[in-house]
C-alpha cells in the first residue's frame, strides 16, 4: 500500500494517553483515526475498554470502532484486512491516518500480514494439551528435539504457543521455523512510523489504579450488567479485563472492592505485557508520554 500522506501509529502500554494524543494531532493535521484495539472494535464494551467518547469521536473521524458484536468471532486477520480497507479510503482522501491502540498482535498483522500456516485442529490440540497435563514439560522438550529454532524462542510454560507450534509440525511435516522463515515478515506491507509511549513504571500504574476506579464510577459495573442481561455474558469479549472482575461481583464471588483491586491488577499485567511486546520491536521510536509534543509527531 502506498499512501500519500505518512501512516503513524501511536502505540504502547494502555494509559498513556494514546486517545488524548491522536485527537489532539488529528485536529493539527486533519487526519483521521483507525482504533487498534481489540476490545474497542465490539459494540458495548465502551467504558471498560476505554473506548473514545462520542464528543471525542465527533473531533475527528474515527474508523473499526464499534464493528462487531460482543459474541462476534473476531481476529487480528479480520482486523488488518478492514484497516487496511480503512487506510485505503483515507489515502484516497488525501487525508493522513493515525492508527492507535495497544494490541501488539493487531499492529504486527496490519503491517507485515499473517503467517499462512494451517488452520487449527482441535483433535491434535487436546491430544497435546493432555500430554502436557499428564507430564509437564512434554511439549517443550518435544519441540526442541523437532523444532529448536521454535523451542528457542518459546518459554517452557507457554503451553498455548508450544501446542501451536507441534500442530503446525504433525499437520504439515514443516517445521514453525520454517513457515516464519519462509514468510519473512521483513518487509512492511503497510509503512508507517510507529511511536511508542511510555512512562515510568510508578507513576503508570498510578493512573492506571485510578483510571480502572474512575471507570467504576463512571458506571462500568452497569455496563457490564447490561452486556450480560443481554446475553454476552459467555462471549470472549466479556473474559476481557474489568468485564471478568466485576461479572464475579455479579455471580456473588466476590465482594466489590476486591472486584476493582483484581481489575487494577490485571490491567498493570495488561501494561507490562504491552510494554514487552512493543519493546521487542526496534522499528518502535519510544517518547515519554507527558513531555512528548505534536512537533515531534508531525511528518
Amino acid at each position: 500500500m502506498v499512501a500519500e500522506h505518512p501512516i503513524l501509529a501511536l502505540v504502547g502500554p494502555t494509559g498513556t494517553g494514546k486517545t488524548a494524543l491522536s485527537l489532539a494531532l488529528a485536529e493539527r493535521l486533519g487526519a483521521e483515526i483507525v482504533n487498534c484495539d481489540s476490545r474497542q472494535v465490539f459494540r458495548g464494551l465502551d467504558i471498560g475498554s476505554a473506548k473514545p467518547t462520542p464528543a471525542e469521536r465527533a473531533r475527528a473521524p474515527h474508523h473499526l470502532f464499534d464493528v462487531a458484536a460482543p459474541d462476534e468471532a473476531f481476529d487480528a486477520a479480520r482486523y488488518a484486512a478492514l484497516a487496511r480497507a480503512a487506510l485505503a479510503a483515507i489515502a484516497a482522501r488525501g487525508r493522513p491516518a493515525i492508527v492507535v491502540g495497544g494490541t501488539g498482535l493487531y499492529l504486527k498483522a496490519l503491517r507485515y500480514g499473517l503467517l499462512a500456516a494451517p488452520r487449527r485442529d482441535a483433535g491434535v490440540r487436546a491430544r497435546l494439551a493432555a500430554d502436557e497435563a499428564a507430564a509437564p514439560g512434554t511439549l517443550h522438550a518435544r519441540l526442541a528435539r523437532l523444532d529448536p529454532a521454535s523451542a528457542a524462542r518459546l518459554h517452557a510454560n507457554d503451553r498455548l504457543r508450544l501446542i501451536r507450534a507441534l500442530e503446525v509440525l504433525e499437520l504439515t511435516g514443516t517445521t514453525l521455523s520454517a513457515w516464519r522463515a519462509g514468510h519473512g515478515f521483513a518487509r512492511a506491507a503497510v509503512p508507517m512510523r510507529v511511536v511508542g509511549l511510555t512512562l515510568l513504571r510508578p507513576a503508570l500504574y498510578a493512573r492506571l489504579d485510578a483510571r480502572c476506579a474512575a471507570m467504576l464510577d463512571a458506571g462500568l459495573l452497569d455496563e457490564v450488567r447490561a452486556l450480560r442481561a443481554a446475553g454476552f455474558g459467555a462471549t470472549r469479549a466479556l473474559a476481557s479485563i474489568g468485564y471478568r472482575e466485576l461479572g464475579a461481583h455479579l455471580d456473588g464471588r466476590c465482594a466489590l472492592p476486591a472486584a476493582l483491586a483484581a481489575m487494577q491488577q490485571a490491567t498493570r499485567n495488561l501494561a507490562k505485557r504491552q510494554l514487552t511486546w512493543f519493546r521487542a520491536d526496534a522499528t518502535v521510536q519510544w517518547m515519554d508520554a507527558d513531555r512528548v509534543t505534536l512537533d515531534e509527531l508531525l511528518p
